[in-house]
């Protein structure tokens, strides 16, 4: 078995269901292993991540971004000698809660369940999905994840929430960090989307050299790349400008991270959940990547043809809710059955939630567009 660093998660606190202990794979390895083959993570090939899947074929949906954030993940963990298979099986898993339609589809559920008096979060839906929704095991609900995959997986919630976790939540009641591999997962998300959404949005056309210019990190990269290759142009240059922005933002993590491992010394996944955050980017390096996530709302997010896919994804959301709010016999019957147990409006976030962006649209208008004879 591989020896990972003292401060690396070296073995498991166990799992809710305890099973025996896999003969050929780790714990993680077997956590990753059925995150992958899980229903949830396949439907995340028709969710979309900036652009709806069927705008073209070259965007990145829900899942091909979870298999970018795992390769970053592996890459520094590799370098910080950390429990790769946990990373990985952490970055696999942290998107299968997220709704269709990307993060409008999110905002406008969770709109819609706050008239109820509850609440929508993504990072909830997914630890939903692992620990209760998921029907794959005969002896139990969910993939009975092991508790460190389940930590990560769990970003951030409520005092509230967390009290309802138990041993999960207690880190957010105690003020204490997860393990630096559901650190590095966080930070691998933020690093991968940042800068597959600006490839997608330089070949959307959305973006242009001239505008990314205002940005410091990427003139910066620029100026390198163009000084290599001078004659470089279109989709050449664009995808040479991405690639040494993520490598330069992966060695500056790296680097800061070793810096304050020096400076905090944990010798064990016990003492790193006392100190600050460690995997972290230097104050100059998190400025410059608050830089680029600010253009990228003004320039991207809030493009007016981006705006007009949101329009139309959170009608679709909002019209789905009431419809089977106003009336569950609407909902499939393995949904019906949970609706004593869970309530309705859980049932219906549930049911959209789980929903491609195709089959929310097939369901939109299977129930409100009118067809001829």
């Amino acid at each position: 078995m591989i020896k990972f660093a003292t401060y690396a998660v070296n073995s498991s606190r166990g799992r809710g269901f305890a099973e025996a202990a896999p003969r050929y794979r780790s714990d993680f390895q077997r956590d990753r292993d059925r995150v992958i083959h899980s229903s949830a993570f396949r439907r995340l090939e028709y969710k979309t991540q900036v652009f709806i899947n069927h705008e073209g074929d070259l965007f990145r949906t829900r899942l091909t971004h979870s298999l970018e954030v795992a390769q970053v993940g592996r890459s520094v963990a590799n370098a910080l000698n950390l429990n790769v298979d946990l990373v990985e099986a952490i970055c696999l898993a942290h998107d299968l809660g997220h709704t269709p339609f990307g993060h409008s589809g999110q905002d406008v559920l969770n709109e819609c369940m706050l008239k109820h008096g509850e609440h929508f979060e993504h990072n909830l839906q997914s630890l939903r999905i692992v620990t209760e929704l998921e029907e794959r095991y005969a002896e139990f609900n969910g993939l009975n994840l092991t508790f460190e995959t389940l930590e990560g997986i769990l970003k951030h919630c409520s005092l509230a929430k967390a009290r309802e976790l138990g041993v999960l939540g207690q880190r957010f009641i105690n003020n204490e960090r997860p393990s630096l591999e559901a650190q590095l997962a966080n930070i691998a998300d933020e690093l991968a989307y940042n800068f597959h959404d600006l490839d997608d949005g330089l070949r959307a056309n959305l973006l242009t050299l001239e505008q990314l210019e205002e940005v410091g990190i990427i003139k910066e990269q620029l100026k390198i790349v163009l000084r290599k290759y001078p004659t470089l142009n279109g989709r050449r240059l664009h995808k040479e400008l991405v690639r040494h922005l993520i490598n330069v933002t992966i060695y500056q993590l790296i680097e800061n991270t070793e810096l304050n491992l020096k400076k905090y010394q944990p010798t064990s996944p016990e003492e790193v959940r006392l100190a600050p955050a460690i995997v972290q980017y230097s104050n100059e390096d998190f400025a410059a990547q608050r830089e680029l996530k600010k253009f990228l709302l003004k320039n991207l997010y809030k493009h007016f043809s981006v705006m007009q896919l949101r329009f139309k994804a959170e009608n679709v959301i909002r019209s789905l809710f009431s419809a089977f709010m106003s009336d569950a016999r609407l909902l499939p019957d393995q949904f019906q059955a949970h609706i004593d147990k869970d309530g309705l409006p859980r049932v219906v976030a549930d049911y959209i939630s789980g929903m491609t962006d195709r089959y929310a649209f097939r369901q939109y208008n299977r129930l409100f567009t009118v067809e001829t004879v």
